[in-house]
């Protein structure tokens, strides 16, 4: 009797060890079927830290809403309203602490990094600040980002995000029309 009830446990903990990456990966691969491409313009990132070797971090040059609300908590949950620019680039065009009803535009969850009093500008933490890489691949990849953001030429690095729903799935970092990934590539066999 005890036997099948350790067994029982048992498979019950594997199922779920199972369902719950298995929902994960659903959920993110539908974000990308099924939700709107948005290209987020980047920042020149910060290469100091040693221990980012498996990924690459990513500034927004929209992380960045002025706002003249000044009751935002760091850490907040708050739902950011996207849409394009001129040029097909991401913008904010709305910041909300709750979901707006029947407002019929693409949103991400996100949260605030910190509100400036001084010049009314609200910081945005986006869930998509990471791209990750091949290990090998990804320092070179950091700096390519950097230094074409350094370059003269206009600075034509983006990450590609798709939204759906309030999730985000970063898809790729694009510079120069080319995924960073051939981007470090290409740059590798010079």
């Amino acid at each position: 009797m005890k036997t099948i009830h350790i067994f029982l446990i048992f498979t019950v903990v594997a199922a779920i060890q199972l369902v719950v990456p298995s929902l994960m990966i659903f959920n993110k691969e539908t974000v990308l079927k099924k939700g709107a491409a948005y290209r987020f313009k980047t920042q020149p990132i910060d290469p100091s830290d040693p221990f980012r070797g498996k990924y690459i971090t990513l500034n927004y040059e929209v992380s960045t809403y002025n706002t003249k609300d000044s009751l935002w908590q760091q850490n907040e949950d708050i739902y950011v309203y996207v849409g394009t620019d001129s040029l097909d680039f991401a913008q904010v065009d709305t910041i909300s602490k709750v979901l707006i009803p029947n407002k019929h535009q693409d949103y991400i969850k996100a949260k605030v990094g910190w509100y400036s009093k001084y010049n009314n500008n609200l910081q945005i933490d986006f869930p998509f600040d990471r791209y990750y890489m091949e290990e090998t691949k990804a320092y070179a990849a950091e700096v390519a980002v950097r230094d074409r953001q350094r370059d003269t030429i206009p600075n034509d690095t983006y990450a590609l995000v798709f939204v759906k729903n309030g999730e985000a799935v970063l898809n790729d970092v694009i510079i120069d029309d080319m995924s960073i990934k051939d981007y470090v590539e290409q740059g590798s066999m010079k």
